[in-house]
């Protein structure tokens, strides 16, 4: 961070923070406990035949936090774009980000309250905290072309998912010892499942405080016009970056192949912890080890793929993690019989992990127009963080259908070999021109 103003630098960091923050949901809530504990729940409140009733809709109780995460995504598929169009016409980015971030912290947190067969108030708490962070990720990645150059995109996209992993990775580690210990302090498992999710609602929350003392104000660059309100014109102008999305075929392109490789990242995270329970027999305590071991190897492994991306080039770096993943999937179909090969498993995952995410997403800012970063964030962000709704979809179908959870795991190899395809096709220097170009043509109101 040399050579950048104090305000600058300190600025940065707080950026750093909310995904050191947030990251606290990521891995304790939706990768390691919300599935195995929402699934257990809804075998409690199962009937004989093992399916329970939402809605009046029969489902497999094992089936039904993979249908959760789906309709999470669908919710962020309808708001999410919308936000962000509305977020490029004022300066409201810091306050919605804030918004969203306690709302998702306060739904997480309420996820002490469950206990019985009370699944459906669980599926209701983690769809709202799910959007949320969604949401709230829009915002944030909106400020990755406030604080850095093109050029610098690559090393603070990656400094900011090293540190979140950090950050997932350290609240892990003191669940993982509560939940070693939970008998000794006199509570259940499931008490102590609880607490944890709590726990990462209360994470959220404190950490957030950092970036939002340090985050200051961007203006938009486009003027928003008299007498219109944001969200009237939000509405009107994600319509025209519709009809201009001809412009863009480098972008959409790219878009199109992150969304599908994106939603078998997001699968794998979110519904590992339940593969690992139900096929494999692991406890939770293996679980969150494993998951744990990924937190911290994937700190290094964002740093590691930020270097070869200074040799290869962005592009070619995510490349080679996703046909990674596709080994990685292709070993748990086969080859993954115990904990020590889950481990093993997790180990490498977490290598690709952070640098695929990280470098995707500064490519992705390069590619965008200037003025309308949190607008096309908000388009990125359906295929990002807050998991995808194909991947569990499509997942739990497979389950649904032939029972199991190797098939399962393995039809998600369509995804990163789908978007391995389309990522090759990209040209990156000509997305940048075409960027560059609307960014000339786009009157300031």
């Amino acid at each position: 961070m040399g050579g950048l103003p104090r305000e600058g630098r300190r600025e940065r960091v707080g950026w750093y923070f909310y995904d050191f923050a947030n990251s606290a949901f990521s891995t304790t809530v939706v990768t390691v406990f919300t599935g195995p504990y929402l699934t257990t729940l809804a075998r409690q409140a199962a009937d004989p035949a093992g399916y329970v009733h939402p809605l009046g809709i029969p489902v497999l109780a094992g089936s039904f936090f993979p249908y959760v995460v789906s309709l999470s995504v669908l919710f962020q598929v309808l708001l999410l774009p919308v936000l962000g169009a509305i977020a490029d016409y004022s300066r409201r980015k810091k306050e919605m980000l804030f918004f969203f971030a306690y709302a998702g912290a306060g739904a997480t947190a309420g996820m002490y309250f469950l206990h019985g067969a009370r699944y459906l108030p669980g599926g209701a708490l983690f769809l709202i905290a799910n959007v949320c962070f969604g949401a709230s990720v829009v915002f944030y990645n909106a400020y990755l072309p406030d604080l850095a150059p093109p050029a610098q995109r690559d090393a603070l996209s990656s400094v900011g998912w090293a540190l979140g992993y950090l950050g997932g990775g350290l609240l892990l580690a003191l669940n993982l010892l509560l939940l070693s210990r939970a008998h000794a302090l006199g509570l259940t498992t499931g008490q102590a499942v609880r607490i944890c999710l709590a726990s990462a609602g209360a994470w959220w929350a404190v950490f957030s405080l950092v970036p939002l003392a340090a985050l200051r104000r961007h203006g938009p660059v486009r003027t928003l016009p008299e007498g219109e309100w944001a969200i009237t014109v939000g509405f009107r102008q994600l319509g025209r970056t519709a009809a201009r999305a001809k412009a863009h075929p480098q972008l959409l392109l790219f878009l199109a192949a992150y969304l599908l490789y994106n939603d078998g990242i997001q699968t794998v995270i979110s519904l590992s912890s339940q593969f690992g329970q139900e096929e494999l027999g692991l406890p939770v305590s293996t679980l969150t080890g494993a998951i744990l071991l990924v937190q911290f190897v994937a700190f290094f492994g964002s740093l590691l793929f930020n270097a070869l991306a200074k040799r290869a080039g962005a592009k070619a770096a995510v490349a080679i993690g996703l046909v990674l993943w596709t080994a990685a999937l292709v070993y748990a179909y086969a080859g993954l019989r115990d904990a020590a090969g889950f481990y093993a498993l997790a180990a490498g995952i977490a290598v690709v992990l952070g640098g695929t995410q990280a470098l995707s997403r500064s490519l992705f800012s390069r590619m965008i127009p200037e003025g309308q970063e949190a607008e096309y964030f908000s388009l990125y962000e359906v295929g990002e963080r807050g998991t995808s709704w194909l991947g569990p979809l499509l997942f739990g179908l497979a389950l649904q259908f032939t029972g199991s959870y190797r098939v399962a795991i393995l039809s998600l190899a369509a995804f990163f070999l789908a978007g391995l395809g389309l990522l090759l096709c990209v040209d990156v220097q000509r997305a940048e021109r075409e960027a560059q170009r609307d960014t000339e043509s786009i009157p300031s109101s």
